[in-house]
């Protein structure tokens, strides 16, 4: 409403509400593509039969993006209720090469992300309000066994840093706050403290921001320290990264007993930090490899790990 009168699209206090005074100070309802989609089918066919759709306090269908480390990717539309295996395993077809399942993000940027143990949830607002994630947008990226859960963090956090306005300090200083600590945690960096503060941040930014995307942008940090807080452990105290994600915290090694010596790494390396004779065990130098996994992925032998 504040870019159409002109203005900067900045948030303001909520004790005005628009349905009171909005656009141009008259009373204004906000709506999005999706509420005017429904409203034809609910004339045509009327409220009791949309409401025999969904769930007792989530009703129709969910229309989701369907993306991620998943076979068949594409927009999606349930019944609200609908299980989230039910999506990700009977609509989206499972991981691709049986990779194991890790995680599903819902709901954006924004949202929180869910573990194994709550795949059988039903897909309605409460439920995953619950869980730590929320509707939001219809996103839902699928993740595996190969990925970071503190990188995941990380990212999103980096988009969310660059959408904030500005206008209020919680959301402004509070994500850049987050995601320096959580940088400092993917190099390396880390240290024990940084996770109580770390979840402190994310608190704050939740409760004192104006507007719904700072009030939810802690949620990937919240959730993940959640549900995969052993993976924000082992980053801090070992300095390791469980899924080999983070360059700083990872070496790659070559299994002699493994390793062909078939060359295949070694004419790909960009760095050239692979030695080796032809049908030879080759080796990797620790100085000169930058860590960028194409010697892992060009390996038909899986000779090559991450430790």
């Amino acid at each position: 409403m504040a870019s159409i009168e002109g203005k900067m699209g900045e948030p303001r206090a909520k004790y005005i509400h628009t349905v009171e005074r909005g656009l141009e100070t008259k009373p204004t309802n906000l709506n999005n593509v999706k509420t005017w989609a429904n409203i034809p089918l609910i004339i045509n066919n009327g409220a009791d039969w949309y409401s025999k759709i969904g769930t007792e306090n989530s009703k129709g269908t969910g229309i989701f993006s369907l993306v991620g480390k998943i076979n068949n990717t594409g927009l999606v539309e349930v019944p609200m209720g609908t299980s989230l295996r039910q999506i990700v395993y009977d609509i989206g077809g499972g991981m691709p090469e049986r990779k194991k399942f890790k995680a599903v993000q819902t709901g954006g940027p924004s949202g929180g992300c869910i573990p194994t143990r709550l795949l059988d949830i039903p897909v309605d607002f409460d439920r995953l309000t619950e869980v730590g994630s929320m509707m939001g947008s219809g996103g839902m990226i699928v993740m595996d066994e190969n990925t970071c859960m503190v990188d995941v963090a990380r990212y999103f956090l980096e988009f969310l840093a660059d959408e904030s306005c500005g206008k209020c300090v919680p959301c402004r200083e509070g994500i850049k706050s987050m995601l320096k600590t959580v940088v400092s945690i993917t190099n390396g960096l880390g240290k024990e403290e940084d996770l109580k503060l770390l979840e402190e941040l994310a608190e704050m930014v939740r409760d004192f921001s104006l507007c719904g995307l700072g009030k939810t942008a802690p949620n990937p940090v919240l959730s993940s320290l959640r549900y995969f807080k052993d993976e924000y452990e082992a980053h801090v105290r070992d300095k390791k990264c469980p899924a080999g994600i983070c360059k700083n915290l990872i070496v790659y090694y070559i299994l002699e007993n493994v390793c062909t010596g078939c060359g295949s790494c070694l004419k790909i390396c960009p760095q050239q930090a692979i030695q080796g004779e032809p049908n030879k065990p080759h080796i990797i130098s620790s100085e000169k490899c930058v860590r960028c996994g194409i010697c892992r992925d060009a390996c038909p032998l899986e000779a090559i790990i991450v430790r």
